[in-house]
């Protein structure tokens, strides 16, 4: 055995400090003035200076010098060594890439190619034979290098203009690795592409690969993408096919299963004669780590929560609501499931969770609101949500800042119609076996008053439509909205507090009416436009105040320019209004017409 080492003791291990001498000479030298110890930078303080020859000479003050920095001279010699060490390092590095990718060289030569043929000024000719040569050097190598950033750039845009034979070529190639590259950063973009340009049959194939791998690949943040775009592009029965693989785990296995003509959950349960509970099961382990990863804005993912919810008892259920309020349900109001999805969440969740639902919509109610299905989660809110004071805050404080822009959008007047509908049809997709809270314990008229009256919506919406009357009454749906305003709402909710309003919006619509008759036939009046006359003629006979008004502002004393035309609907409306007052009137100037034959009388119903 060696000898050990002798231990140092301790006086051994600490060292001697020797003491500096700048710094003791430092220190003496503090004590001496600054200028002593360099006379050299002493200034002179006279303006006459002694030369060495004793005679004096006047002190002369200095600028700047010019070369007070001296430019730094770099010999030809440290230049070409730099230059070639920055080469060998370059060279060092192309060589390191060449040995870990196999293709870098081939690589290379794509992106050449694509910076030409992705130009927007070359032609179609000198493009397909780019993209023909492309393909030729990348033949038998495609599945290999179409996971790289820049090579599944190139293979993009040579499936985008490619001929078909030459698409059919690459698609054979990538068919043994569609699901390797459907999980891949970069490949999904090209098998998404190869999607978007794939003939019937082709999606038919690819569809087919992916049996037994949904479930799998919709776990998957970039998975998921390819799923939900095959789900899109395919026809009923492939979308059926896509989703029974997320019911049981008989129907991922067994391919022959999948295709029947069920639609919804319940009924395949009952035609194969599943176990419900082994059905919940297989659906809660594939759904529940979709929901803690997020991956929610698939409209595929919001069909199988929708058909979940019809079999889930109220424990399950009431846990997916919880997991789905708030942020998340933003990001899934924009599908038809998702919507429904939504209003799931908003009628049968606990005021805690309506409160986060609305919550996470701050910022995002323009959008919702313009959406074709967003705008029934928003109505569904108003309908059903106790807390005023919060909807007031969150969506209708935004719902003003864009008013009249949303006036005349398609969503938020097409959304109450399609959210009657969806009221009809909620029993196919919504368990009855649910006892959760069951809409709001207020007043609806209540409820009402206080979103669209006491927060102030209601004398901004009047506002804005008086401003915008002409506009809104040409429009097909904003004819719909002057309609609603100008009757006062159901129950007459505006009238009491906002009947001047009221009377001063009248009066806009009719100061639009009483402009004269245009001269050129391009320009259609108020009155023998097709949507503006319809909506003229229905406020006449429904609304008592705006047939008086109109007829004193712009109708009296006039009538004989609008007996004929589209107008004339308007003109014999007041022959009908409940107004007595103005129909007399109306009577009376208008008998010279009926007995001519220019204006027909009613037909009494």
């Amino acid at each position: 055995m060696a000898a050990k080492p002798q231990k140092q003791t301790s006086e051994s291990k600490k060292r001697k400090r020797v003491p500096n001498q700048k710094s003791q000479g430092a220190i003496a030298d503090t004590k001496k003035p600054k200028f002593a110890s360099n006379p050299r930078k002493l200034k002179p303080n006279s303006n006459n200076v002694q030369s060495k020859d004793g005679t004096k000479k006047p002190f002369k003050i200095k600028g700047p010098r010019k070369d007070h920095q001296k430019p730094s001279v770099k010999k030809d010699g440290v230049e070409d060594s730099k230059k070639l060490s920055r080469l060998r390092s370059k060279e060092l590095a192309e060589a390191r890439k060449k040995k870990r990718k196999k293709h870098y060289s081939l690589e290379q030569e794509l992106a050449l190619l694509w910076e030409k043929m992705r130009r927007r000024n070359i032609a179609k000719e000198d493009r397909s034979k780019l993209v023909s040569e492309a393909l030729q050097k990348m033949k038998g190598k495609i599945s290999e290098i179409a996971s790289s950033h820049v090579s599944s750039r190139v293979l993009q845009t040579c499936v985008k203009h490619c001929t078909q034979d030459e698409r059919n070529a690459v698609f054979m190639e990538l068919r043994p690795h569609f699901i390797a590259l459907a999980s891949n950063t970069y490949a999904v973009h090209l098998v998404t592409k190869m999607l978007d340009h794939a003939p019937k049959e082709q999606l038919a194939v690819f569809i087919s690969s992916l049996h037994g791998h949904v479930a799998s690949l919709l776990r998957h943040m970039v998975g998921s993408v390819v799923i939900e775009h095959a789900y899109n592009l395919g026809n009923a029965t492939q979308k059926q096919a896509l989703l029974m693989e997320l019911y049981s785990p008989e129907l991922q296995l067994f391919k022959d299963l999948v295709t029947m003509k069920e639609n919804r959950l319940e009924d395949v349960i009952s035609k194969l004669q599943l176990q419900k509970s082994s059905v919940l099961r297989h659906m809660t382990s594939v759904l529940q780590p979709i929901l803690e990863k997020g991956i929610l804005d698939h409209s595929i993912v919001h069909r199988a929560l929708m058909e979940y919810l019809t079999i889930a008892d109220q424990s399950s259920a009431a846990d997916v609501i919880q997991q789905l309020s708030g942020l998340f349900l933003v990001r899934m109001i924009h599908t038809k499931d998702g919507s429904r999805l939504g209003m799931l969440c908003i009628r049968h969740g606990s005021a805690k969770e309506r409160k986060k639902i609305i919550k996470g919509m701050k910022g995002h109610v323009d959008k919702i609101a313009k959406d074709k299905f967003g705008s029934m989660v928003l109505v569904c809110i108003f309908s059903v949500v106790d807390d005023t004071k919060l909807v007031s805050k969150v969506i209708i404080r935004e719902l003003e800042a864009n008013l009249k822009e949303l006036l005349l959008d398609q969503g938020e007047s097409d959304g109450g119609e399609t959210v009657e509908e969806d009221k009809d049809g909620e029993g196919d997709h919504s368990n009855a076996s649910i006892q959760l809270n069951e809409g709001g314990k207020k007043d609806s008229f209540k409820r009402r008053h206080e979103l669209l009256v006491s927060s102030g919506l209601a004398e901004k919406l009047i506002d804005a439509c008086g401003e915008m009357a002409e506009g809104l009454l040409r429009s097909k749906y904003g004819k719909e909205v002057i309609y609603e305003v100008a009757t006062g709402g159901a129950d007459g909710i505006l009238r009491p507090a906002l009947g001047e309003k009221l009377g001063k919006f009248y009066e806009a619509i009719a100061s639009v009416a009483a402009q004269p008759k245009p001269d050129e036939p391009e320009e259609e009046h108020i009155l023998e436009h097709f949507h503006s006359s319809r909506t003229i003629r229905k406020l006449i006979l429904d609304c008592p105040e705006f047939a008086s008004t109109l007829w004193e502002k712009a109708l009296k004393g006039k009538c004989a320019v609008w007996v004929k035309g589209h107008s004339s609907k308007v003109i014999s409306a007041f022959l009908e209004t409940s107004n007595s007052v103005v129909k007399e009137l109306a009577k009376e100037e208008l008998q010279p017409f009926i007995e001519k034959g220019d204006l027909s009388l009613p037909v009494a119903q």
